[in-house]
């Protein structure tokens, strides 16, 4: 194969469209290189204010007196938000959900694969995202942690598969053996595809206090995340693309588009609609979700080529022992690093029109997600 073709496929046209239930998956491209401007090389000193303003979004402007001063100080500390702590909170509270969710059973076999990689830790992410857009359109944590398990379930299941010999043949996954080394093929494959299905079951019977009608829509944007306008097309034009030496940056962000931000698309958007948010919200937020889903890629292409395994939890350069197109290989490291900038002033952009305090954890997130460093 030479080239790849992508007729089969809508292009992508990323667009905000009208606010409405439903929506397509066809986007549009974020960037093309002619219209990318990207800054001039990050210096030491604007690098230490990023890394800052990770841990808070707030700042205390320039004072004249020590009175002054101090006061501004503590007005800092009882505002500033701890992510840290927050992300503590949050991830403790997946992880219960999650071990309630998914409980040893027969045929235990089954079970003990699904939870060994449910369970495995991980960053919690997108379960994260989902309760914190929930939590700022209004709502409460309650009110989208089922969705919240839902989401980690389908995207523990993508690891699953991922890892299979007949797709990326990985051995190691959050610093353990993947599932198929430790349960065998036949078992991981059916693992992922019970989470998968369970997935579904888990949103629709348990969230409480949510009219049917935004539950029915939340499961709508949930399958079409995942599926052949979301996450499985991603994978397909992957798969296709190894080992090609012409594929573009329009092909590479179609692939990591549909096959990264969808899902993390989709975690903003059920919180904000399970949350009680308006048409309006939920497309601003959405547009936030692509915008740091596309950056969590541009990132995790960084860091398979300057990160070791031990330091990622996982195999580092298999995307170049694969052939695979990443940004680092189209754009170089540094402007790969500049593009994953702009992307995070972009999505906060988005949020702009939040209230800033309830928008904190969002702001945070797409912090963490742009100077990762695992």
């Amino acid at each position: 194969m030479s080239s790849l073709n992508l007729n089969t496929w809508a292009r992508p046209r990323f667009m905000l469209k009208q606010a409405t239930r439903s929506r397509s998956m066809n986007f549009h491209l974020f960037h093309s290189l002619t219209k990318l401007h990207i800054s001039s090389p990050t210096t030491t000193k604007q690098k230490k204010s990023q890394l800052s303003s990770f841990y808070s979004s707030f700042s205390v402007s320039a004072v004249l007196t020590k009175d002054d001063t101090l006061k501004g100080e503590e007005e800092k500390e009882k505002s500033a938000f701890n992510f840290q702590s927050y992300m503590v909170e949050k991830a403790c509270s997946v992880n219960k959900a999650l071990d309630d969710a998914v409980l040893l059973r027969e045929p235990q076999k089954i079970h003990e694969a699904m939870r060994y990689s449910l369970l495995a830790g991980g960053k919690r992410v997108r379960p994260v995202l989902c309760v914190a857009a929930c939590e700022l359109v209004g709502g409460r944590e309650a009110m989208a942690m089922p969705a919240a398990c839902s989401i980690e379930m389908i995207h523990t299941m993508s690891l699953i598969h991922d890892d299979l010999p007949c797709m990326d043949n990985d051995d190691l996954r959050r610093g353990k053996p993947t599932n198929h080394k430790v349960f065998g093929e036949d078992v991981a494959l059916l693992a992922g595809d019970a989470l998968l299905a369970f997935a579904f079951e888990h949103i629709a019977v348990s969230t409480a206090d949510v009219s049917p009608g935004r539950i029915v829509r939340a499961i709508g944007e949930l399958a079409k995340s995942i599926g052949a306008e979301g996450l499985v097309a991603g994978q397909v034009v992957d798969i296709n693309s190894e080992g090609l030496s012409d594929v573009e940056l329009e092909i590479l962000e179609f692939i990591h588009i549909h096959k990264t931000a969808a899902l993390l698309e989709g975690s903003v958007v059920l919180g904000a609609i399970l949350g009680g948010g308006t048409d309006e919200e939920v497309e601003k937020l959405r547009m936030f979700a692509r915008y740091i889903g596309l950056m969590f890629q541009v990132v995790d292409d960084i860091l398979d080529v300057t990160k070791s395994s031990e330091e990622l939890g996982k195999t580092a350069g298999k995307d170049l022992v694969a052939d695979k197109v990443t940004y680092p290989k189209l754009l170089g490291i540094e402007k790969s690093r500049e593009f994953a900038q702009k992307l995070n002033r972009d999505a906060q952009e988005q949020l702009s029109g939040f209230d800033q305090d309830k928008a904190a954890p969002l702001i945070a997130l797409a912090n963490y997600i742009a100077y990762r460093q695992n």
